[in-house]
């Protein structure tokens, strides 16, 4: 299948996804995370794929949500966003290992994306923020469960309050990556890592995973569900709508 702002590949038992929007730095929108929740499902339920990598490109993994399109959808309750939170749940429960290669920003929904897989490695460039309060709205994708869980509170609430981007190095101390490696090796090195989680038989991968996964997500479910109705709270409230005016205007 051929696919307008990802590009897939498979290599022997891998399948690679890499986000391919660079005009607009990988900003998220509906048809992403279409394409993306799709191809992850195909090799899903493709034999011949153990472990899936989800990468953007040197500069930037994901720089956040698409302003364009929210602002497209101005007419709608929620501006789409319920309907992308759909093809997000997609994604975060393929049954397979998902290793993140995370190079440059990755924020907003792009540290959300990152946060549902698996393993992150990242690169000695990355960034990783959820900037969503600036715009009067919170994290709609999970980050207000997946970071508290992953930092701590503390930790958590200073990023998600402030907007502030933590560094890759940050990243690595709170626990939130596996790995930190130098730009230049970041695909290889995450080549060699799921290539190695590949030589496992698939069977006890997947059991491996849910197993982890169900100690990590004890109550998380119900935590996302009230995240998401929260979200949508404030994407509906005319100050996130004016707010998105002011960015869009201050960003042309």
């Amino acid at each position: 299948m051929d696919y307008a702002n990802i590009v897939v590949e498979t290599r022997e038992n891998l399948g690679i996804i890499t986000f391919n929007r660079p005009q607009a730095l990988n900003a998220v929108n509906l048809e992403m995370l279409q394409e993306l929740a799709r191809a992850a499902e195909e090799f899903d339920q493709n034999d011949t794929v153990k472990v899936l990598i989800l990468k953007g490109d040197g500069k930037t993994f994901a720089a956040g949500i698409d302003i364009k399109e929210l602002l497209s959808k101005a007419d709608r309750k929620f501006f789409g966003v319920d309907e992308m939170q759909t093809y997000f749940r997609r994604f975060a429960t393929v049954k397979k290992p998902v290793v993140a290669a995370v190079s440059g920003y990755a924020l907003g929904i792009g540290c959300e994306l990152a946060l549902s897989c698996d393993i992150i490695l990242a690169a000695d460039n990355a960034r990783f923020g959820q900037p969503e309060l600036s715009l009067g709205s919170i994290p709609s994708f999970g980050a207000t469960q997946r970071l508290t869980k992953a930092l701590g509170k503390a930790k958590a609430m200073e990023m998600i309050l402030s907007g502030r981007a933590m560094t890759a190095e940050e990243a690595f101390d709170a626990g939130l990556i596996s790995r930190i490696v130098p730009l230049p090796d970041l695909f290889a090195d995450a080549m060699k890592t799921a290539e190695r989680i590949a030589g496992q038989p698939l069977n006890a991968l997947k059991a491996a995973k849910e197993a982890v996964l169900t100690a990590q997500n004890s109550f998380l479910n119900e935590g996302i569900a009230f995240e998401e109705k929260a979200s949508q709270c404030c994407l509906a409230a005319d100050a996130f709508r004016e707010s998105l005016r002011n960015f869009a205007a201050g960003h042309k």
